[in-house]
């Protein structure tokens, strides 16, 4: 198979071996694979794949199911699957544990399932399974644009909370389509004084960051009573100070957390409870995928210049 592998930080198509079937996997052949920011920084670098993990990125993919390897049960040769990666989906087939594995939801193509398995993965496990956001609470979402931030507004809404996101000014519009019910733009506004204004002074309840550093003391600032933070991107840095008595005077609480590197049985749960509260409302059409540019698998290093840029709204998708 075709598979784009990282030489000195250049992503490069070449001719690997078949992946096989291990315990518990199946290999699906790649109709589509989301690109992520976390593959800029496996490419840069910073985010070795964890041990046992394909070498190639790619965090989700949807395509067909071609081989079943023993001790899965309840799988079959020419299922239409999407499915949360460890790596290897930029290529043409992946090995995967079957319990990372979702159905593709009734109506959509496999392009629109690629879109989904690592954002509601991601944004379900933080906001609702970690933070508990409850219906009438308010959420705010840096990097409404992205595609954590798009799932993550359009899920905040479903699930009835007020969503507060952040955004260049040119993707306002899309994001209150999507269900935003104020977007602030982050390059001239403040977004603490904005949220305070908008909700009365309340301040948000859950706070999803993919900021990191320069945003710490500024999402104390905007939380309200009881308020959490989960920090799950680090673009503006690893490293702040904290003020505890800042954090203590909100009753607030701060959990950064990562989903690659977790255990496949606490990966499969997660894919569970999506599966379960999630593509329910994909089905329903409350929550879609959105997709901002598709590329050949080829041309993976134009996907990733495009989601360096920032300019993109949503996902962008490889096809091999």
């Amino acid at each position: 198979m075709h598979a784009i592998v990282i030489e000195d930080k250049r992503l490069v198509l070449r001719e690997v071996p078949d992946p096989v079937a291990g315990e518990g996997e199946v290999v699906v052949d790649v109709t589509a694979a989301g690109v992520n920011r976390a593959d800029v920084s496996q490419r840069q670098g910073f985010y070795p794949p964890p041990p046992g993990a394909s070498a190639y990125p790619g965090l989700e993919c949807a395509g067909v199911i071609s081989a079943v390897g023993p001790g899965v049960t309840g799988r079959h040769v020419g299922e239409r699957v999407s499915a949360l990666l460890a790596g290897g989906g930029y290529a043409e087939k992946v090995a995967i544990p079957a319990g990372q594995l979702l159905p593709v939801p009734t109506g959509l193509s496999l392009q629109e399932a690629a879109a989904l398995p690592e954002v509601a993965c991601t944004v379900w496990s933080n906001v609702v399974d970690r933070d508990r956001l409850r219906k009438g609470e308010t959420l705010l979402v840096h990097g409404g644009g992205s595609g954590i931030g798009t799932f993550a507004v359009q899920l905040g809404k479903a699930l009835g909370a007020t969503v507060v996101t952040t955004a260049r000014e040119s993707k306002h519009e899309r994001l209150r389509a999507l269900g935003a019910d104020l977007v602030i733009d982050y390059t001239t506004d403040d977004f603490v004084a904005a949220t305070k204004d908008f909700t009365a002074g309340a301040g948000a309840d859950v706070v999803l960051d993919i900021v990191g550093a320069k945003y710490l003391s500024r999402n104390i600032d905007v939380l309200a009573p009881n308020g959490r933070i989960t920090v799950i991107g680090f673009q503006s840095g690893r490293k702040a100070e904290l003020d505890l008595t800042q954090l203590m005077s909100k009753r607030g609480s701060i959990s950064s957390t990562s989903l690659r590197a977790r255990p496949i049985a606490d990966k499969a749960r997660i894919v569970a409870g999506v599966q379960r509260e999630v593509w329910p409302l994909v089905e329903a059409g409350a929550i879609k995928p959105i997709i901002d540019t598709t590329k050949p698998l080829a041309a993976a290093a134009e996907a990733h210049d495009l989601m360096e840029a920032g300019d993109h709204l949503g996902k962008i998708l490889l096809l091999p």
